[in-house]
């Protein structure tokens, strides 16, 4: 399964062994995204894991967009037969529903009847308690929501219930590129010092991420994406601790209030990655944070990219050390091509006749 948290959110629609996926909630991707390089991106990663997908749409249960691509590809492929919407919790599996029997009431009448069903939308995981049957197709076939699938290794997971709530998107994601002299720093001479690099340094992402920097070229920039309620802070690696357990629960939040410090178990999970790249003018990877969001690393930031005036030097690989709580995971993958950058630098992969078409088909 793809992890892609926050924005890209997998449902997956079965029809005995066929499947669609989809990506929705593309509202909230960084303005300017050319959705054909992310289309493409996501068809790429599914082909990666060997899935038997029918076809990507990317879509938005808030403004509509996609939805009537995704019941067109239903109706094709449904057959009479029965349609399960299936994800983990507090994806938008309710919101999406909504948004099909909104769209399917225009021209079915029994899917304008079934509109009287409202899924709960909620932040709290467990709202749905089992398999809930909806007569939603002129012809046959019903429509079942689900109760979400429980990741245990999502930041969703360890957080306390109040938390929840800071966790979910609620408008565009903005790209935060660190070093930059407006993240929080504790001192002038901190946010001076960042012009020599990132090296020997820790970022903190609010209460739930540690990221230490053992070696990376001068210029290397990290680009967050996640909740804006998430605050970003910098110390150098050798005060990393101490600032930890001094700021929790005060400047890096979540978790928040005090019972929820005291019961915090702190960021028990570590990870080393070195982190190969071949060419300074695109990012060498993003590494996600499962139900967080995630940081590019881009060897060579762009605001670097303008004012280098001498060739920029090279190192085989950089290397970062995450930290996040047991037993949220940290994945690698490659860079999804978000904003205006993303469609300056993304690469099509070139495909023969034979691997277009055995290619999943993807639509907005």
């Amino acid at each position: 399964m793809i992890c892609m948290q926050l924005i890209v959110v997998l449902i997956r629609i079965f029809f005995s062994k066929c499947m669609m996926r989809f990506k929705f909630k593309v509202d909230l991707l960084p303005r300017d995204t050319d959705l054909n390089c992310v289309g493409d991106w996501v068809v790429e990663a599914t082909m990666r894991k060997k899935l038997n997908v029918l076809s990507v749409h990317l879509t938005s249960s808030k403004s509509l967009v996609g939805v009537t691509g995704v019941i067109s590809e239903i109706q094709k492929e449904k057959k009479g037969r029965d349609v399960y919407i299936l994800g983990s919790a507090n994806v938008g599996k309710s919101a999406f529903i909504n948004a099909l029997l909104k769209t399917m009431a225009i021209n079915d009448p029994v899917a304008a009847s079934a509109q009287r069903y409202k899924p709960i939308q909620s932040a709290v995981p467990g709202t749905t308690l089992g398999p809930i049957q909806i007569n939603a197709f002129l012809g046959g076939g019903k429509l079942y929501d689900t109760p979400g699938v429980h990741l245990h290794h999502r930041q969703t997971a360890v957080v306390q219930s109040k938390d929840l709530p800071s966790l979910a998107p609620r408008s565009r994601l903005r790209g935060i590129s660190f070093p930059r002299s407006s993240v929080s720093a504790d001192n002038v001479e901190q946010v001076a010092s960042i012009e020599n690099g990132l090296n020997a340094f820790s970022v903190f992402w609010g209460g739930l991420v540690r990221i230490d920097v053992l070696k990376v070229l001068p210029e290397t920039c990290l680009t967050f994406y996640g909740p804006k309620g998430l605050h970003i802070h910098m110390v150098p690696t050798e005060k990393a601790y101490e600032f930890y357990q001094k700021e929790l629960g005060v400047l890096l939040t979540p978790p928040s209030g005090g019972e929820n410090v005291e019961s915090w178990k702190g960021l028990e999970s570590e990870r080393k990655l070195q982190i190969k790249f071949e060419d300074v003018e695109r990012p060498a990877c993003d590494i996600a944070i499962s139900g967080l969001g995630w940081f590019t690393v881009e060897p060579v930031g762009r605001s670097r990219k303008i004012s280098q005036s001498k060739p920029v030097e090279t190192t085989e690989e950089l290397i970062l050390v995450v930290r996040v709580p047991k037993p949220v995971e940290i994945f690698v993958r490659p860079p999804i091509p978000v904003g205006k950058a993303g469609a300056e630098w993304y690469q099509y992969v070139e495909l023969t006749e034979k691997e277009e078409e055995m290619r999943p088909k993807w639509y907005f």
